[in-house]
């Protein structure tokens, strides 16, 4: 699954740690959702989708192969 997660964060001037306390996740969380290495809970995605004012499925798709 890829995502614009860092992309949307940097455009806003957060650092990871800022967009996590915005979606009560650690940073930990932020760094390997942005890596890919962590697919999202639908309710995270729905959080970090609110906060970039984004649809979900703009912040996060499926590769095509």
């Amino acid at each position: 699954m890829n995502n614009d997660v860092m992309h949307l964060r940097q455009k806003k001037g957060w650092t990871q740690e800022e967009l996590a306390q915005r979606v009560h996740v650690s940073r930990q969380t932020i760094i390997s959702v942005e890596k890919g290495n962590y697919i999202p809970s639908l309710l995270l995605a729905l959080h970090l989708a609110e906060e970039f004012g984004v649809s979900v499925e703009k912040l996060f798709w499926v590769k095509k192969k």
